[in-house]
């Protein structure tokens, strides 16, 4: 009889530390140097005006500034964790006006703020576009990709390090990034049976409470161990997932079928079981086992009845449907039948 396959994973895999995160930085500031393709908005000459005053250039006040070659931008970043003073961050540089392309321009000194309100980093540089539009003096235009949002490789120095609990207390957290109690009982099993007893504690379905050296160096060393360490996460809930836009079915491996009969197009499935039993070879250490043994019958008649016995599970269902050449409509039709009807022991989840 074959074994199961095993499913093991990485502790830094599947959970993340407590507190050891990115934080999401944004900023507003301006593009210039566009070719034309700016916008003459109120919030963009205010935000000029504001600019040329910082550097000492005052402009009359029932004067109107030509700006088409200056855009207005909301800037966002991704701020790493553990990211020092001096390091360098991408950036993403959207229009938030009329401006018709950032091709060409060049963001000026932007602060990127976090939630606190304090300033983590800065941003500048000259933009890389993948977009491109055109338009004609017949209103006709052409529009590829997206030309209004750009991109700063290594765009933003940060300026302030975010602190981290990381060091701090005799305690780390891991957090599963699926929560589930088997899994949040396996991993705190597999830490205490590689470091010791009462070691790891579950606390719920998502968070495990490890015990850890107080000196960095050596919480660090402790914490590459036993993100290294594998063990088999528990089973994911019974579920079916449909795209209904894209046709798209995922059916999980624990999803089983109740006796039930549907009624649909000109299909007739029949599916029954016929468990076989198999021996061991002579003297050897194996042990009679029983074998389920699905045999399953499709035609394309007048009948129109769906039948099928329990323990089938739908992989054997959906194989039987594909191979003779049913659209992922039917399926999907023949799915939410089942489980109008309580034939399937699962949920089912439409996106």
């Amino acid at each position: 009889m074959l074994a199961l396959p095993s499913y093991a994973a990485r502790i830094k895999d599947v959970a993340d530390v407590q507190g050891v995160r990115s934080n999401q930085l944004v900023g507003y500031g301006l593009v210039v140097g566009l070719p034309g393709t700016g916008e003459q908005s109120p919030f963009t000459e205010q935000s000029f005006r504001t600019m040329l005053s910082n550097f000492g250039i005052a402009l009359p006040a029932n004067m109107r500034a030509q700006i088409k070659n200056v855009a207005a931008v909301s800037v966002s970043a991704e701020l790493p964790a553990f990211a020092k003073p001096g390091q360098t961050v991408d950036i993403t540089v959207s229009s938030i006006g009329s401006a018709k392309s950032l091709r060409g321009g060049t963001l000026m000194q932007t602060f990127l703020t976090g939630l606190d309100g304090n300033v983590y980093a800065v941003a500048q540089g000259s933009l890389i576009v993948s977009g491109l539009g055109a338009e004609g003096l017949d209103g006709s235009r052409i529009l590829v990709n997206t030309p209004t949002v750009g991109r700063i490789p290594n765009g933003a120095m940060v300026e302030r390090e975010v602190n981290t609990p990381f060091a701090q207390g005799d305690f780390i957290t891991l957090n599963l990034k699926r929560s589930d109690f088997t899994t949040s009982k396996r991993l705190a099993d597999t830490i205490n049976n590689f470091i010791g007893a009462d070691t790891a504690h579950s606390l719920d379905a998502t968070s495990v409470q490890v015990r850890a050296p107080r000196d960095i160096n050596q919480r660090v060393s402790y914490l590459s161990t036993l993100e290294n360490l594998t063990f088999e996460p528990g089973d994911s809930s019974a579920k079916i997932i449909i795209n209904s836009r894209t046709g798209t079915i995922v059916i999980g491996k624990e999803v089983r079928l109740f006796p039930a009969a549907i009624t649909h197009g000109g299909l007739t499935v029949t599916i029954a079981e016929n468990p076989r039993v198999s021996q061991p070879a002579p003297f050897s250490d194996g042990v009679t086992a029983l074998e389920e043994n699905s045999i399953i019958d499709v035609s394309r008649e007048q009948s129109r009845m769906f039948k099928f016995d329990p323990g089938v599970t739908l992989d054997d269902l959906v194989r039987t449907v594909n191979a003779v050449g049913a659209a992922p409509g039917d399926l999907m039709a023949i799915l939410e039948a089942l489980k109008e009807a309580g034939a399937i022991h699962g949920e089912l989840v439409v996106i």
